[in-house]
Order: structure tokens, then sequence, then C-alpha cells
């Protein structure tokens, strides 16, 4: 499957996850999640393709289709702003080289959208674990001020992941 190919599936997905919140919101994020998988094992021409309906939990991204990934997020409330994953990403599957996100939107108007995982990245919050948080449809992503592109960031050492994230929050 190509790049091109799997932005494709990911129109019709959206397309058909928006007319179902738009009639029916989703509830709880884990509904969709599940929605989410059943729409896209519809959609998959490929018979030899199998989504994992039980992956690990904490895995990243959640869909795992060969070398893309679909990483689900869901909000009650009316923005495209969510916390993410931890930016040590050590449940990372490796196979998966390029993420998108599916993001589900059930305040204000219901609706669903998908972007690029790297574009969507705007900032990192630092607590116990520093994660990560996405916003579809953000102008800038936190890779481009911090100078690097994500699979750059993704692959270094943690120290290294560190000085640019301070660098960042100065």
């Amino acid at each position: 499957m190509t790049k091109k190919d799997f932005e494709s599936l990911l129109d019709s997905v959206v397309e058909t996850l928006r007319s179902e919140v738009r009639a029916v919101p989703f509830s709880t994020a884990k509904e969709f999640e599940n929605r989410v998988r059943e729409v896209v094992q519809d959609m998959i021409d490929d018979p030899a393709i199998a989504i994992d309906f039980n992956p690990h939990p904490q895995a990243f991204p959640d869909i795992a289709i060969g070398a893309f990934g679909i990483e689900v997020k869901f909000t009650t409330n009316d923005t495209w702003r969510s916390v993410a994953n931890s930016v040590l990403e050590t449940n990372r599957i490796e196979d998966v080289k390029t993420v998108y996100i599916v993001f589900g939107k059930m305040g204000g108007v219901p609706d669903v959208k998908w972007s690029e995982y790297e574009k969507c990245v705007v900032h990192v919050r630092t607590s116990h674990v520093p994660r990560f948080e996405v916003e579809i449809g953000a102008p800038r992503s936190l890779f481009k001020e911090m100078g690097v592109s994500y699979d750059d960031f993704r692959v270094s050492e943690m120290h290294e992941k560190m000085h640019y994230i301070r660098q960042y929050a100065r």
C-alpha cells in the first residue's frame, strides 16, 4: 500500500465515521476506537491484512497496518486538541513508519478528521513523563519549531530528546 492509497483509505474511513457521529455521537473513547478499527477493516481490500482488535493497551499507534499506523484520539469537548503519547515511545510498533491521527470530536458539531501525526504535534507537556499534545489543523508543528524531523526525534536517545525539549521550553 502506498502513502497515497493509505490516505485515500483514511478519507473514506473519516467520511463514514463523520456521517455516523453526526447522526449519533460516540459517548466513549473505547467505543470510537473500536469503530475506527471496524471501519478500517471493512474498507481494506486485502484479505491478508487483519486489524488487531485486542492490541496492547499502551501500543503506539493504536492501529498498525503494515508500514502505516493510526493513532485514535477522541474528545467530548469542542476542540481538536488532545494529550498524546509519551515522547519516549517505548511501546511503539516498530514496523510502522508513518503515523496518522483519526480524531473524533463529539463536542460542538460532532466531526471526525485525520492528519499526519508529525504535523499535529504542537507541544510537549512535562510532568513525570513528557507527553506530546496534538491538534488537528495546527498552524505549525512542534518539530518545525524545534528544528528536527519527527523521524529523527523519535529515534534519538532520551538525553537528545530532552535537549530539544528544554530548548523548546525556553
